[in-house]
């Protein structure tokens, strides 16, 4: 809810905006009810919305009673973009070529949205994360209202421009969208403590698929560790 109502919040202008979202593609993870990624598809996108197998059934009926209620409601409304849902299991290469990456957009609540239960693992992982990314931490004044809590953060994560092989039309690396979030938001609370040290894993050591399933793998493992 407080990343659905963030999106609402921000959705007149930046990057958040119907025009700049309406085609860009999104997957999301452990979707769960679907909530954030219809939230993006009320915005423009085309959205996979992802799960294990046991949650699909609620999953994709929750996505069709939404679609039809909003079809419903707003006959006209061009805005919408696409839902769909897939199962995809982390670390599955073939559910990952199944819902064909690569996506513009990869959103997550209580999975890169979450609710801070470990002051230490949180730390742990916002090092993990900045190995490879540029974090910013959402200001509460960029949240809505109501829909906020002390303990709940949203952060927005751009991969840096040493961890893009490849920047194609709709890559990663095209910085466009980056410029126009800073203009648009700047409230936001950049974190002053990124580090910029390389991954220590060789490519002797891992391949690059290897290296990102150890990633999945550690979050999980640091989900569940009780300090």
């Amino acid at each position: 809810m407080v990343f659905a109502k963030f999106l609402e919040k921000n959705s007149r202008k930046g990057r958040f905006c119907p025009s700049k979202l309406k085609g860009k593609r999104a997957i999301e993870l452990g979707a769960g009810c679907g909530l954030a990624g219809l939230g993006m598809a009320l915005l423009g996108c085309d959205v996979v919305t992802t799960d294990q197998v046991e949650v699909l059934p609620l999953l994709m009926r929750n996505v069709e009673r939404n679609k039809s209620w909003i079809a419903q409601s707003n006959p006209d409304s061009g805005s919408f973009g696409s839902v769909t849902v897939a199962e995809l299991d982390w670390g599955n290469k073939e559910h990952i070529r199944a819902v064909e990456p690569p996506f513009d957009y990869i959103i997550g609540t209580d999975v890169l949205g979450y609710e801070i239960r470990s002051t230490t693992v949180h730390e742990q992982m916002m090092e993990m994360w900045k190995i490879n990314f540029n974090v910013k931490t959402i200001s509460k004044s960029k949240m809505d209202a109501k829909y906020q809590h002390p303990s709940i953060n949203l952060y927005m994560m751009d991969l840096k421009a040493s961890s893009v092989p490849e920047a194609g039309p709709n890559g990663n690396g095209n910085t466009e969208e980056e410029e126009d979030d800073d203009a648009s938001n700047p409230g936001e609370d950049e974190d002053p403590g990124v580090k910029t040290e390389p991954c220590t894993a060789s490519k002797e050591d891992m391949d690059d698929w290897e290296i990102r399933r150890s990633g999945a793998m550690a979050a999980r493992l640091l989900k569940d560790v009780k300090l």
